[in-house]
């Protein structure tokens, strides 16, 4: 009914950049809230980066002043801008995002995970 297609990971050196892309397709009416979450091996999958549809933004301590997200609702995506990537930035990265369908119904949506490894 509704699917994530992420986009962008890969390998990057330590300080460098990459963005991710999350576009949503389907019976999609609204989208409403969007973000980002990561999971590193042996961790918690943690919010990294929020979006509210009047672009109110909240990002975890860890990524402030490194990481921007955005949204283009005409195309139905979110976007992740990393800098200054750091080791620990390695996880799996995973879109999440708030629906309102042409039905009606409210709903909540992953993305299937893009890997994202910073080497030192």
């Amino acid at each position: 009914q509704v699917q994530l297609v992420e986009s962008g990971g890969g390998l990057v050196q330590a300080g460098g950049s990459l963005t991710l892309s999350c576009a949503a397709s389907g019976n999609i009416f609204r989208l409403n809230a969007m973000g980002w979450y990561r999971q590193a091996p042996g961790k918690q999958r943690e919010l990294v980066a929020a979006i509210t549809s009047d672009t109110s933004t909240n990002y975890a301590d860890s990524v402030k002043g490194r990481f921007t997200i955005s949204r283009d609702n005409a195309k139905n995506t979110v976007y992740l801008q990393m800098n200054s990537l750091k080791p620990e930035d390695t996880a799996v990265y995973y879109c999440n995002v708030d629906i309102k369908t042409m039905r009606g119904y409210n709903d909540n949506y992953w993305g299937q995970g893009t890997q994202v490894t910073v080497s030192s």
